[in-house]
């Protein structure tokens, strides 16, 4: 019976057990095919969701690539904005320069007992106004102040006193227009302008700005002949060849009633007239072959041709052309350290004599001032400079000068006095801080080529600056 029991039960055992198994088994099934379902459904979310992401990536790069070309539109309308405004059209240029010099002057050319003076001057303060129409047209504008402003005029009455120049001076100094043109260029090859503009006579008309010459005064040679920075009313053609620069020129001439034994022609540049008389014109040539304002070889001729006597206010006092020609020839070697540069004048005046006696009898001319005129004059003047930035850290270029000068290197009767033949030498420095500024200090001997007058020393001190806008 036990036996038959514990069968029984061992038998009920085995097939609860089997039942339990089958449960589990099935039950194993069920949960893995859930789990395969789910990993499904993972994957479709996760192929959803990198498809979303691969959208808004798109989405992204195409908002990126309208924010650039975006960017790009509002850079060419501004560039373009830019290049259209008249702002950009509009240049100006400033330069002036104030000096300090300690000369030995004589009262008069009778004196032979020099008297020491130190001066100040605030030399020339000159501002350049320009404007581009476009490509072809444009216009320049230059207005000089000298000597600290001005308040002076010199008129013609030809209704009082059978004619009489009357001066009227309110404050010392200047202002003048230097240039006042407009040009039309269409190439390099050929340009047109015309105005009131520079004669390209004398390297002062070229090389005017402080940093563009070593000594601190403008070469006193050339101011000794020339107007300085000479300008005059007409017309002229130019252009670049190559390496050569050509200009020529048709200009108002000058006025013989103010030519001077001390700087023979250049008093009768008109500029001090309100109207400037026209019935004798001048003409300029000029070839250059390379730049006196870039480094390198420059050699340069120019040629002025014009009659003087039809300019004259009291034309009835002279019969003759009173004819001036010019010529001048300079020479410029910019290389590393190295600054070299020289110039050559030569003049004629036809009927010297004859307008010195005209101008003794003109009212008003103050006939004391006269001697006699040069039929003929010369100067030159040579000067060479080491800039010792190329080899030590410092600024500073070292200069040596000569300046020779004589208005009356040949007279058409009598004997041409020495008094007026004059040669400067000189050495100094220019301390250049920044490029825009430079400083100059300059000392040396001035020689008249008559034993009576003793031999004078000289020193000036200066301070230029340029800049362009």
């Amino acid at each position: 019976m036990t036996l038959k029991l514990t069968t029984l039960g061992i038998a009920i055992a085995s097939l609860l057990a089997g039942n339990a198994y089958a449960d589990t088994q099935t039950n194993s099934t069920a949960n893995a095919t859930s789990l395969a379902e789910s990993i499904v459904r993972q994957e479709q979310a996760l192929n959803q969701l990198k498809q979303e992401l691969a959208q808004l990536k798109a989405q992204q790069t195409e908002k990126q690539y309208d924010q650039q070309a975006l960017n790009q539109t509002v850079q060419q309308q501004v560039s373009q904005e830019a290049a259209n405004s008249p702002w950009r059209r509009f240049k100006f240029e400033s330069y002036g320069s104030m000096n300090y010099t300690s000369d030995e002057y004589f009262d008069n050319v009778q004196d032979t007992t020099p008297e020491r003076r130190g001066r100040l001057d605030l030399e020339r303060i000159v501002t350049e106004f320009g404007y581009q129409f476009n490509d072809e047209w444009d216009m320049e504008v230059e207005i000089e102040y000298e000597h600290g402003g001005t308040g002076a005029a010199l008129e013609y009455d030809g209704f009082d006193e059978f004619g009489e120049f009357e001066s009227e001076v309110e404050a010392g100094g200047e202002v003048m227009i230097e240039k006042a043109q407009i040009r039309y260029r269409p190439s390099k090859a050929f340009g047109v302008k015309f105005g009131n503009i520079h004669l390209p006579v004398g390297l002062s008309s070229v090389l005017h700005k402080p940093n563009q010459y070593l000594t601190v005064l403008r070469h006193r040679s050339e101011a000794a002949l020339l107007p300085a920075v000479w300008n005059e009313t007409g017309i002229g053609i130019f252009g670049e060849l190559g390496d050569f620069h050509y200009q020529a020129q048709v200009v108002s001439g000058l006025n013989s009633e103010y030519f001077r034994t001390y700087d023979w022609i250049a008093s009768g540049h008109q500029k001090r007239f309100e109207h400037i008389n026209a019935d004798d014109l001048a003409y300029v040539l000029r070839l250059d072959y390379g730049s006196f304002k870039q480094p390198g070889l420059a050699l340069g001729a120019a040629y002025y041709y014009g009659n003087t006597s039809g300019n004259r206010h009291k034309s009835n006092k002279l019969a003759g052309d009173g004819s001036v020609s010019l010529l001048a020839l300079s020479g410029a070697y910019v290389d590393g350290p190295w600054i070299l540069r020289g110039q050559y004048l030569q003049g004629t005046l036809d009927d010297a004599d004859a307008i010195t006696q005209a101008n003794k009898t003109t009212p008003g001319l103050k006939p004391g001032n006269f001697a006699q005129l040069g039929s003929k004059a010369e100067s030159f003047f040579v000067e060479a400079g080491l800039d010792l930035n190329h080899f030590f850290a410092l600024p500073l270029t070292v200069f040596a000068n000569l300046d020779y000068a004589n208005p009356l290197s040949e007279v058409e009767t009598g004997t041409a006095t020495k008094r007026y033949e004059n040669t400067w030498t000189s050495v100094g420095v220019n301390y250049s801080p920044i490029p825009e500024l430079v400083i100059k200090a300059e000392g040396g001997l001035h020689q008249v080529a008559v034993a009576a007058i003793p031999d004078t020393h000289f020193f000036a001190l200066g301070v230029g600056y340029q800049f362009s806008l």
